[in-house]
């Protein structure tokens, strides 16, 4: 199955996402910035266990889910804030929403297989650690790595 590809035009619906899947591991399909073309720029892969989360790109923290929104608040790495809303298309999660900067984005991400099994997440001094079955994303203040156990 092909990731559904944007028109020329992202549109952003104004209905209300699903929550965050509580365990999973996520590889991004695509992204589309302020509706331009879904692209594949590098690989980013997303841990989610309970209301923890770590993203290869370099950021890690705690996700909340407000109605129809949600909150991926920046505990660890490359700091801020990120908010959208997810649907599912199929076997692919959709995200879409709007940066502090008042950029849009549509991201799309696929499960990772191995997501089953053991799961945690461990956090110290300046570092943050997920894993969700054989995926493992360690967050620090310099990146975001991923490894595949």
């Amino acid at each position: 199955m092909t990731a559904p590809e944007p028109g020329p035009e992202v549109r952003f619906p104004d209905r209300p996402g699903v929550p965050v899947p509580e365990h999973g591991a996520w590889l991004r399909r695509g992204i589309s910035r302020n509706g331009g073309p879904l692209l594949v720029e590098r690989e980013a892969v997303w841990l989610q266990t309970g209301p923890y989360y770590a993203d290869s790109r370099g950021f890690a923290g705690t996700t909340s889910f407000g109605g129809s929104r949600v909150h991926f608040h920046h505990l660890t790495g490359e700091p801020g804030e990120d908010v959208g809303a997810f649907r599912w298309e199929g076997d692919h999660l959709v995200e879409w929403g709007t940066n502090t900067d008042g950029s849009t984005f549509l991201e799309v991400w696929d499960p990772l297989p191995g997501a089953e099994g053991a799961a945690g997440s461990w956090s110290g001094p300046g570092h943050h650690v997920v894993r969700v079955g054989r995926h493992v994303v360690h967050v620090d203040s310099r990146a975001g790595t991923y490894w595949r156990l």
